[in-house]
């Protein structure tokens, strides 16, 4: 049985913002539906820690291994350092290893929003889309056009022992979403009835269930890496994005 009560969290409440950018949007019925299965993991099952085992630091762990998965599917596997986490967890979360109580976490809306504005580790990001999270077709789409999605949970207390996270029917104030607290986590791989994040170094996967109960933001990346190495997807308006963007920065 696993045992996740000693790792550290740190999404903090879902922050939106009228201006962010929908997916569907840019999405054209020329644009094949998602395949059945994903797997951008390459084989990986531990991807380092990212130093979420002894900081809430998990909103900038999430991006570390986004940029994991992308330089693997792209190149070869970039990790990013340690003191990188670090350094962007002072300066986007407003970490100070001074100030236990700044160790706080952060908010994803945030972070994704001084990405856009500066590189991470020379990883720049084009945009960040959303899909809605109840709309697992989309999210499914944005996996596999995208490399995965960077999602926020509202874990529940439940969550800290299970092997596959999953719905506990029956339990109470221990399977109440936000009763552990919020986490950050990136999802590069789904199947039919579950979904696959990386969290604390290694893959975790979830039931749709679990997905549907506690997952409560969801945003696609576009990396300028995978962007220039794949191309942009037919039937995707990257154009129409890129414009879009212009009117709001």
């Amino acid at each position: 049985m696993a045992d996740h009560s000693q790792m550290k969290l740190g999404r903090k409440a879902v922050v939106t913002d009228s201006r962010t950018l929908q997916l569907a949007r840019y999405m054209t019925t020329a644009l094949p539906a998602a395949p059945v299965s994903k797997d951008w993991t390459k084989g990986v099952s531990q991807f380092g820690m990212m130093l979420n085992d002894k900081l809430g630091c998990c909103t900038i762990a999430g991006i570390a291994h986004a940029v994991q998965i992308w330089s693997a599917n792209t190149s070869a596997e970039i990790t990013i350092p340690d003191a990188q986490v670090l350094n962007y967890y002072k300066k986007w979360d407003g970490y100070n290893p001074a100030d236990p109580k700044t160790d706080s976490g952060g908010i994803e809306l945030n972070v994704l929003s001084s990405w856009q504005k500066s590189a991470f580790y020379r990883h720049k990001l084009i945009a960040f889309v959303d899909p809605p999270v109840a709309n697992l077709d989309l999210i499914r789409q944005a996996i596999n056009l995208f490399g995965g999605v960077y999602v926020g949970v509202s874990l529940p207390l439940t969550a800290q022992t299970q092997d596959i996270w999953d719905v506990v029917p029956g339990n109470g104030a221990n399977a109440k979403a936000g009763s552990w607290g919020g986490h950050a986590v990136f999802v590069p791989k789904y199947d039919a009835t579950s979904f696959t994040c990386i969290t604390w170094g290694a893959l975790k996967t979830m039931t749709v269930d679990f997905w549907n109960a506690y997952v409560d933001e969801a945003h696609a990346l576009l990396s300028q890496d995978w962007i220039d190495s794949k191309g942009s997807p037919s039937g995707f308006k990257l154009e129409q994005l890129q414009s879009d963007l212009s009117l709001i920065h």
